[in-house]
């Protein structure tokens, strides 16, 4: 029994590294395709309305670093879908009916979408129509936005579960409004704040590759415009960025409070909190008191409160509230959470009992407890099985996410698009004034800004997966019952063996884009 415990525990650890290495792999290309696509659609447009040679030249130079970045990343993709089923088989079991469902979307309409117009955004110069091959640009970055969208939907509803009922005969949760699914709160803020931080990344590598070529003294016009178009929608991005990340935290206070107290370390919950612009931690033995987190920190006064919900002296709960429970602030302990998550999970049992030996009267009583349109339904799904996922806990402080890992990772991620802000605006004075490439420290800066947005990016990833763990769907199942039954091992083997084959597919894009990068733009035959 311990071995197969200790084995069920490798399985689940294994299972996360795979899926999160995968993620990030997947991750490291496609906020590049995402802000790359509308560049160039932008670029093309601006070739549309002045048919200057030069603008129809320089978007087909940056065609093809996205084509590039954009045929690995679907490669990555791929992979990390199947892995829901070989590697989280229950998970696909107890919530495929909802979450498949804006996967199949996402496949049948929007890459269908991308890879249509793709063959006449790449092939079809000289062939189409201006018209025509423009709105193929621009209906290509379209699609890989609403790509985006679906797999975004399908990851808010992992972090807020909406528009369900859950099925005792199949111990399967059941869609019961697509509409709330597609338009809950943390599923459209979460779209708009995703996206527009990959606009912010695709301006950064498009002006550090063209503070590169105005290091080596080539092709200076199309890198100092390229700057031009970059910083104006890489800027115009960061500010829907930062207002999308205050919604952010209105909805994560709401629905993911103990993320939000991870993100700000905070301990032990009070009215009007301030919000740490840069702090040091303590060791974890020592971070158990408010006053005894810190060796250095620098507060905002009642921010904390106000981004959250808007009042400077709102009460924002602590990881100690959560665990232990707050009466004052309706918040109930962890232990009471889980006694009622196994009361959930036993009633379940019982009525799969009760169905396999034939006892139909136990059948009915146990099953209306599952119907919502019964007072008593209503109140057993309100009281316990919104707690299902407790249930699976030994102990309270499994719901702890890695605090010192998610609050550097949002100061990490912060931090950065501060200096992106402030670099998009020098970018754009600097043009003004025609000063662009005239400072090469300015430009070695611009170019090592590059791996810089990837950090950026990957950050507010760890923040948002880190944030909610341990579960894959919050509150109501944790990793640990989401895994396959499967032996640790194969999980393991395919672990090294992914991380081989990413890490072959990312030398080869970064050859295959150093090389494109180096031979520049084509010139017009």
């Amino acid at each position: 029994m311990l071995l197969a415990t200790t084995d069920l525990m490798n399985v689940v650890d294994w299972s996360r590294a795979q899926f999160a290495m995968t993620a990030i792999y997947h991750w490291l290309f496609v906020p590049l395709t995402l802000g790359l696509g509308f560049i160039c659609a932008i670029m093309e447009t601006l070739y549309y309305r002045s048919g200057d040679p030069f603008w129809k030249r320089t978007v087909k130079f940056w065609m093809r670093i996205f084509g590039i970045n954009f045929a690995i990343g679907v490669a990555t993709g791929i992979i990390l879908e199947f892995e829901f089923g070989t590697n989280w088989s229950n998970y696909s079991h107890f919530v495929g009916d909802i979450f498949g469902a804006p996967l199949a979307i996402e496949g049948i309409m929007a890459f269908f979408m991308e890879s249509t117009f793709i063959a006449i955004m790449f092939f079809g110069w000289n062939k189409v129509s201006k018209g025509f091959h423009l709105a193929s640009t621009w209906l290509t970055a379209i699609g890989a936005n609403l790509s985006a969208l679906w797999i975004l939907v399908a990851n808010a509803w992992m972090q807020y579960p909406v528009g369900m009922t859950f099925n005792p005969e199949t111990a399967r949760n059941e869609m019961t409004s697509f509409w709330e699914v597609l338009f809950s709160p943390v599923a459209m803020n979460k779209f708009f704040h995703t996206v527009t931080s990959g606009y912010v990344l695709a301006a950064i590598v498009v002006i550090g590759i063209s503070a590169w070529f105005l290091l080596k003294k080539r092709e200076e016009r199309m890198a100092q415009k390229s700057m031009v178009v970059a910083s104006v929608f890489g800027g115009v991005s960061l500010l829907l960025l930062l207002w999308t990340g205050d919604g952010s935290a209105k909805i994560i206070a709401k629905v993911q409070p103990m993320k939000l107290a991870s993100m700000e370390a905070l301990y032990d919950g009070k009215t009007g909190a301030g919000l740490s612009v840069i702090g040091v931690l303590k060791s974890e033995p020592q971070r158990t008191q408010e006053n005894d987190i810190f060796h250095f920190n620098l507060e905002v006064p009642k921010m904390l409160s106000w981004l959250s919900f808007g009042d400077g002296n709102a009460y924002v709960p602590g990881i100690n509230d959560l665990l232990n429970g707050n009466p004052d602030q309706g918040i109930l302990s962890t232990e009471e959470k889980m006694r009622r998550g196994r009361i959930a999970i036993e009633t379940l049992a019982e009525y799969r009992d009760a169905r396999q030996s034939g006892d139909s009267t136990r059948m009915a009583s146990t099953l209306l407890k599952f119907n919502p349109e019964t007072p008593e339904g209503q109140a057993f799904l309100n009281d316990y099985f919104k707690y299902f996922g407790y249930g699976y806990f030994s102990s309270p402080t499994e719901v702890v996410p890695p605090v010192p890992l998610i609050f550097y990772s949002f100061r990490v991620m912060v931090g950065l698009g501060v200096y992106f802000l402030l670099l998009f605006i020098l970018v754009l004075y600097l043009a003004k004034k025609q000063k662009l490439g005239t400072y090469p420290w300015l430009n070695r800066v611009m170019l090592w800004s590059i791996p810089l947005a990837y950090l950026c990016s990957v950050s507010g990833w760890i923040v948002a997966e880190f944030g909610r763990q341990p579960w894959t769907i919050q509150d109501l199942l944790p990793t640990v019952a989401a895994v396959s039954r499967v032996d640790s091992t194969s999980v393991m083997v395919t672990f090294f063996i992914f991380v081989a084959l990413f890490t072959t597919l990312l030398i080869a894009e970064l050859k295959i884009m150093t090389k494109q990068i180096q031979i520049g733009p084509h010139d017009e035959q």
